[in-house]
């Protein structure tokens, strides 16, 4: 699992890279990071994707 600042504890989702493309054409990195938030789980705090924590919820409803 990764140890990055930005990336989710649970499922270890990182940023993506890709690139930003103006008008004439010219390429920049571009990096889009994931939708983190930051809950307690077990009297732990821990940064956890959205993607995550609707999977977790559900389960919970089951």
């Amino acid at each position: 699992m990764k140890t990055l600042a930005r990336t989710c504890d649970i499922c270890g989702r990182g940023y993506l890279r890709g690139h930003q493309v103006s008008h004439s054409n010219i390429k920049t990195i571009k990096r889009q990071m994931v939708n983190l938030q930051t809950k307690t789980i077990n009297g732990v705090r821990k940064k956890i994707c959205a993607k995550c924590l609707r999977t977790m919820k559900k389960k919970i409803m089951e």
